[in-house]
């Protein structure tokens, strides 16, 4: 019982102990992916993405992006509130893992900024100068 209780409260979503059923594990796995689904709607104020479409919306207008500048706004807005490093984006979205020049992001983020009419100081995508940018929530 101790080690079900350590192993929660170290961040596990469910604990099994030994020996277990098959049958029960496979359970467990499917709840998992059950109440785990990523939503397919990523919000940010007047901006809409649907995933599953690759879709874009701003204010209920689509607007159309290329793949990478979809993928590198999905990403910012599914780490919204977080910082994202210029590496850290380099490696997830371009899926680069070794050192690049990643001023090309700049280059990204300015098409994606002009696309949904968001000058340099719009806070809903702001630039973390000399780290990355952040998807960020405005009231």
């Amino acid at each position: 019982m101790q080690e079900t209780i350590e192993g929660l409260k170290a961040g596990a979503n469910d604990y099994m102990k030994k020996p277990f059923s098959f049958d029960e594990l496979v359970e467990r796995i499917k709840i998992h992916f059950r109440d785990n689904k990523e939503s397919d709607e990523l919000l940010l104020g007047p901006i809409k993405i649907i995933t599953s479409k690759y879709q874009v919306f701003l204010d209920d207008v689509e607007v159309v992006f290329t793949q990478r500048e979809f993928e590198l706004l999905s990403y910012l807005l599914k780490n919204k509130g977080t910082v994202c490093t210029r590496n850290q984006i380099i490696e997830d979205v371009w899926d680069i893992h070794f050192d690049y020049d990643t001023g090309v992001i700049d280059v990204f983020m300015n098409a994606i900024r002009k696309k949904l009419n968001l000058g340099k100081d719009q806070d809903l995508i702001r630039t973390i100068r000399g780290v990355g940018y952040m998807a960020n929530e405005v009231n």
